[in-house]
């Protein structure tokens, strides 16, 4: 919602950092919560806004139209998710660790806010007030550059954000959105090194691949989300159907939604054609054993087994046993979360420990990686790095640690 050049609003951003890094929770609570009710007073305004963003989107396939879309209800979780956060503890000023060394120091570990968190995001204008509102609650300014396609929506859904910071007396800057989209103003806002001391990407390939060419700031990378569910020779076939289904199908546009199915042998032929019927309406690709078992699927290629489909189609492939799975999982596999079916308590826990994800699951949809189900509250992202944040980002992955030492008069000798 500002046209100013980058420098200058990351200037008033870094500003605004500063304010609100010493705001008191209840300060931050009660913007969150005006923010809530502004966002479902101007309901009308933003779906009218977003009606006009889906319009000149047409030409969007469908995941990327059903991420785009809003309705009443979208609007309504976008002010719960506000809500929630007012009731998560603030980590601000949390002390992480302790301890007092011979000579007397007491050493301790403080959390602090990041500062300035900068989201580059596509099509999803949830993500407007998810991060802006996470982002407020752990005391950092939040710079947003969204995509053109969402341009309208987001101007609406910052403007009540805005709007509850003025009135709540903080700098209305700590919710900053960078209204030119154009690739240039994208590559500047990843170089704005001294201002944004850490960058999220949220969308495709393409621009994840963009961040990790570009980007001279510090980057959190939330990446594809290519999920597995493997089915046990220890499953519970009507079990096996339900997660596999609900992992596919519930939402099949996101990231934590599954892409492809492992099935062990010795279950393959009971399992396979009932899931197909379960799959209705998903297109199946199969290596060589899956296509005996289900005439008529297409051949799988190496492709389809590494590829994010965000859409009604999973790859599938009968494995010799565990060591199989986990293999198939390490050579495919984006790093995002990977799901096991089994009664099986050594096999579950050979699969915990050695499926190398964010997230690993056990009896449960992969759909479950997710910062509110997770009892995160609203997430930024979900990071597929190694860094001090892996899997859904909540509001402690928005903060650093500060060594805070106390002494009485030690010197070193």
């Amino acid at each position: 919602m500002d046209a100013r050049p980058l420098q200058e609003l990351g200037r008033r951003a870094k500003e605004s950092a500063r304010a609100l890094a010493v705001t008191s929770r209840t300060t931050k609570d009660g913007v969150l919560a005006l923010a809530a009710d502004l966002v479902e007073q101007r309901a009308d305004d933003i779906l009218a806004a977003n009606a006009a963003d889906v319009d000149d989107a047409r030409d969007l396939g469908t995941a990327a139209l059903d991420r785009l879309r809003l309705d009443a209800r979208r609007i309504g979780q976008m002010a719960d998710g506000l809500r929630a956060l007012v009731a998560l503890d603030d980590p601000v000023g949390e002390v992480a660790e302790a301890w007092d060394r011979p000579n007397g120091l007491r050493v301790e570990r403080v959390r602090v806010p990041l500062g300035v968190i900068g989201i580059i995001y596509e099509n999803r204008p949830n993500v407007t007030s998810d991060a802006a509102g996470l982002c407020l609650k752990a005391g950092n300014a939040t710079m947003l550059r969204g995509s053109s396609s969402a341009l309208r929506s987001n101007v609406a859904i910052v403007g009540a954000l805005r709007e509850a910071l003025i009135k709540t007396g903080l700098p209305e800057d700590a919710v900053i959105l960078v209204t030119d989209t154009s690739r240039a103003t994208a590559v500047e806002f990843m170089r704005l090194d001294g201002v944004i001391d850490c960058l999220v990407p949220r969308g495709g390939h393409d621009l994840v691949a963009s961040v990790k060419e570009h980007a001279t700031v510090p980057v959190v990378i939330d990446g594809d989300g290519n999920c597995h569910v493997y089915v046990d020779r220890a499953a519970d076939l009507a079990m096996a159907e339900n997660i596999v289904t609900n992992a596919k199908m519930q939402r099949p546009g996101v990231c934590n939604a599954a892409e492809s199915l492992l099935v062990h042998q010795s279950v393959a032929a009971q399992f396979l054609p009932r899931v197909q019927r379960a799959l209705a309406g998903v297109e199946l690709v199969g290596d060589e054993r899956t296509v005996g078992f289900l005439p008529g699927i297409a051949p799988a290629t190496e492709r389809d087994f590494a590829a994010e489909f965000l859409g009604p189609k999973l790859s599938v492939a009968v494995v010799d046993d565990l060591d199989g799975a986990i293999a198939h999982i390490a050579r495919y596999g984006s790093g995002h979360s990977e799901a096991i079916v089994t009664a099986d308590g050594d096999a579950a826990a050979r699969f915990c420990r050695e499926v190398d994800a964010a997230a690993v699951l056990v009896n449960a949809s992969t759909r479950f990686v997710d910062g509110s189900e997770l009892g995160l509250g609203a997430e930024i992202g979900i990071s597929t790095q190694k860094l001090h944040a892996r899997g859904p980002m909540g509001l402690r992955e928005l903060t650093c640690l500060k060594y805070v030492v106390h002494g009485d008069g030690q010197v070193r000798q």
